[in-house]
């Protein structure tokens, strides 16, 4: 049995909260904020997870980092909010690759690095978040575990509970791509497609577990999404020889995995790993940049999406505050991108480098290209996450097909 000091903290209103109250009464949200929520908006009283830092540094020290492999989150147990050690099939089948970033050529500018994510066990950015949920549901002898999603995280959470029996109980909007519905539904999972968006979809799904006793492992309302997803900062870290990167452009919708990258890299932070945070840059399509709109008004305007980028195609982000504090906390920005300029990345991404994604992942380097079409490059290692494969959505790689530029 592993024992560890850990704590969930509310980002809203600060108060702190012992695990055992969050998790032995089914708590996603600050007890005292919940309250406060409204449908279609989005969410106060996310939480946040936290160690005792001051200990941990004393094990997790440079030299230990060194000495570990990326892909596989449970190899740091004091950094994980599990009481129990994880199943083996979840350091072995959900294990990630050991080698995701990789070094390009990009003009002159000599490192900018790929974080490469479409390999994993259900090829998406997602699965980082759903093991780590798998685990907590898994502990807390839960049987069942539902999601709202546009289709990734639906297809990695169904994928991962199909492994271990789990029962996976599935909200997907009328909009999701035939490829990511058919992934799903091939992994076991009862689906309920909704006559909606994603929103109306989350907040079924919502209603439905509370109702149900399901596990919820809906992205920023459940803290351990957030928390799975810092996974990516650590390999980032462990692959860059222990060092952070300057910048990081992450395709951004609900905010969590832009969120998930701060915690990791503050999680390092705190154990004087590194000196400061990367910067990071939230890229959003133009028809769905309610992040970027906040960043720039300071006022949540809520707006149907518009944009073929269905995994980072939200009304609602629901991790806004926080994903926003992970961008200002880092003097970071916001880049917004057209649909033409996706379908062109991820064109240019597959035919010059090999790397085949769907248009969410191709949002972030569409946003990278145009930073340094109008930025003039420093001496810096950057780093552009490619979050999803392109055979989750095969219509708009053929509508890819057919841009003329690349």
């Amino acid at each position: 049995m592993l024992m560890k000091n850990y704590y969930y903290k509310c980002f809203s209103c600060g108060a702190r909260w012992i695990s055992d109250e969050i998790e032995e009464n089914s708590h996603y949200l600050c007890p005292n904020c919940v309250g406060k929520n409204k449908p279609h908006s989005p969410l106060v009283g996310c939480l946040r997870i936290l160690y005792d830092y001051d200990i941990i540094k004393t094990e997790y020290t440079l030299e230990f980092f060194k000495k570990k492999k990326p892909g596989n989150i449970f190899q740091f147990p004091l950094l994980l909010p599990l009481k129990s050690e994880a199943q083996e099939v979840m350091k072995t089948r959900m294990a990630l690759p050991e080698n995701s970033l990789n070094k390009i050529a990009f003009d002159s500018h000599k490192s900018v690095f790929i974080l490469d994510d479409t390999h994993n066990p259900t090829f998406s950015y997602k699965d980082r978040a759903s093991v780590l949920v798998l685990a907590k549901a898994l502990e807390l002898g839960k049987d069942t575990i539902c999601t709202a999603s546009t289709g990734n995280a639906a297809s990695s959470m169904s994928g991962l509970c199909a492994m271990v029996g789990m029962r996976s109980k599935i909200f997907v909007p009328s909009s999701i791509p035939h490829e990511k519905l058919t992934q799903i539904r091939m992994y076991g999972a009862e689906v309920e497609k909704i006559n909606g968006s994603y929103d109306d979809a989350y907040d079924i799904s919502i209603n439905e577990s509370q109702k149900h006793g399901w596990y919820n492992r809906n992205t920023a309302y459940n803290p351990l999404t957030t928390e799975g997803k810092k996974s990516g900062g650590f390999d980032i870290f462990l692959q860059l020889n222990c060092n952070a990167p300057d910048k990081v452009f992450v395709p951004t919708g609900d905010g969590s995995i832009i969120s998930g990258i701060y915690k990791g890299f503050y999680d390092l932070k705190q154990l004087d790993l590194i000196e400061k945070i990367p910067q990071l840059i939230a890229v959003q399509a133009e028809g769905s940049s309610g992040i970027i709109d906040y960043l720039e008004s300071n006022e949540f305007h809520y707006k149907e999406s518009d944009t073929l980028a269905d995994s980072i195609s939200v009304n609602a982000p629901r991790n806004l505050y926080m994903a926003v504090d992970a961008i200002k906390s880092t003097v970071g920005f916001g880049i917004k991108v057209s649909d033409d300029e996706i379908l062109r990345a991820e064109k240019y991404l597959s035919q010059q480098h090999g790397y085949f994604v769907e248009p969410s992942a191709a949002a972030a380097w569409a946003g990278f290209v145009k930073y340094s079409h109008r930025t003039e490059l420093k001496d810096e290692t950057i780093v552009v996450l490619l979050t999803g494969s392109g055979l989750k959505d095969i219509k708009n790689a053929e509508r890819a097909l057919m841009m003329k530029e690349i």
